[in-house]
């Protein structure tokens, strides 16, 4: 328990430090002299991202870890798939693994915007200053449903380990990009990936419009499935949710406010708001 605790911490440093360090030039290049004023504009929602992240690294994830682990050994050793996935090219496999997990995580984002799971993942939406660390923006509940979500359906498949993990790391770094305050929609690339212009738009201060662009790495699943609205006219948009944005505490206590157990339970949506 204690070493897959600290692997977590030592793996998401790792996997921080030279993000960080990215984003930073980016920001730099991008805008001049006007990166202070970002970083100002930013700070409380930065100051957030990274509470929620220490949180759920030091206490959702270990938790979670373990019997997440001991479930995919279990089914990798029963996986009559197994055989296939490991007989096709690597880059396909790879391919394959992203394609399944974005289409596991696709509906897993979608339920989260029902009224029953909002209340999770509300948080996520919560950021009126968007930037990459808003990829850890996310509720303890909403980190470990998608710890068990997401990859469900890839270890059922019986795809090897190595491509998981390579199509973890993938998305993960695609999901920095795409919440960076970047105004990019990628051109005729982004037909096919999802743009840091066109996840903005998911995190739009808009209800109707949040309801697009689920997907995290391709748009194939919501343009399949009728959640795809280009990105063009909405660049920069303005970011957060009517409830507003909270701190770290006002974040891990927002799914046990009362507003949210009017919007999920018919029987409370006449009470007066609080």
């Amino acid at each position: 328990m204690f070493e897959t605790f600290f692997e977590t911490v030592r793996s998401t440093i790792f996997e921080l430090v030279p993000t960080a360090a990215f984003f930073i030039v980016l920001a730099i290049i991008i805008k001049r002299d006007k990166v202070l004023l970002g970083l100002k504009a930013a700070r409380r929602e930065i100051g957030t991202n990274l509470g929620l992240l220490l949180f759920n690294t030091l206490v959702a994830i270990p938790l979670v870890a373990l019997p997440v682990a001991m479930v995919r050994d279990t089914i990798y050793h029963f996986a009559v798939l197994a055989a296939f996935w490991e007989s096709l090219p690597k880059g396909a496999t790879l391919v394959a693994a992203i394609v399944i997990i974005d289409f596991t995580a696709y509906w897993r984002h979608r339920l989260e915007h029902s009224p029953e799971l909002w209340r999770i993942h509300a948080t996520h939406h919560a950021d009126e200053a968007m930037n990459w660390l808003t990829l850890h923006r996310k509720h303890p509940f909403g980190e470990v449903l998608s710890l068990f979500v997401d990859l469900a359906l890839v270890i059922l498949l019986g795809l090897p380990a190595w491509a998981i993990v390579g199509a973890v790391m993938i998305r993960s770094s695609w999901g920095y990009l795409i919440h960076a305050d970047v105004p990019w929609t990628l051109g005729p690339l982004g037909k096919v990936l999802i743009s840091p212009a066109a996840h903005r738009l998911h995190h739009i201060r808009d209800e109707q419009l949040m309801g697009a662009n689920f997907g995290n790495t391709i748009t194939l699943w919501d343009k399949l499935f009728g959640t795809y609205v280009d990105p063009a006219p909405y660049v920069d948009c303005e970011t957060g949710i009517a409830e507003g944005t909270r701190d770290v505490a006002g974040e891990l206590w927002r799914p046990f406010e009362a507003r949210y157990r009017r919007r999920s339970n018919p029987d409370l949506a006449a009470e007066p708001a609080e």
